[in-house]
């Protein structure tokens, strides 16, 4: 459960329909498979993520993912967020000098 509320639109889809577009339905068993979808407001699939039912989904990781794609969508793509990003970390400009380099300038531990 998130404290307040979940700060995002959600979508259950009890007859199938969505996921069937989306290709997580499973005809067989009549349900959808666990599938996570960011899209951002002009309507594309920022990620997706689907799991079968015996591995569980991370609330947390959703959100940390929510938040790097709202900065970056904030910044129009000059600063990218790292695998492992948390707000308030650096972040990296995007630039040539970078192909390669991530991780001599991504150092969240310091």
């Amino acid at each position: 459960m998130v404290k307040g509320g979940v700060p995002f639109p959600m979508l259950s889809d009890a007859g199938g329909r969505i996921g069937a577009v989306y290709g997580i339905y499973d005809e067989a068993a009549g349900v959808d498979v666990r599938g996570r979808f960011i899209i951002d407001p002009d309507g594309i699939i920022q990620a997706y993520e689907v799991l079968t039912p015996p591995v569980g989904r991370k609330v947390a990781e959703s959100i940390r993912q929510l938040q790097a794609f709202q900065h970056v969508r904030k910044t129009k793509g000059a600063e990218v967020c790292p695998a492992g990003w948390e707000p308030g970390q650096p972040t990296l400009k995007v630039g040539p000098d970078l192909v390669g380099n991530v991780w001599k300038v991504w150092k969240p531990e310091e």
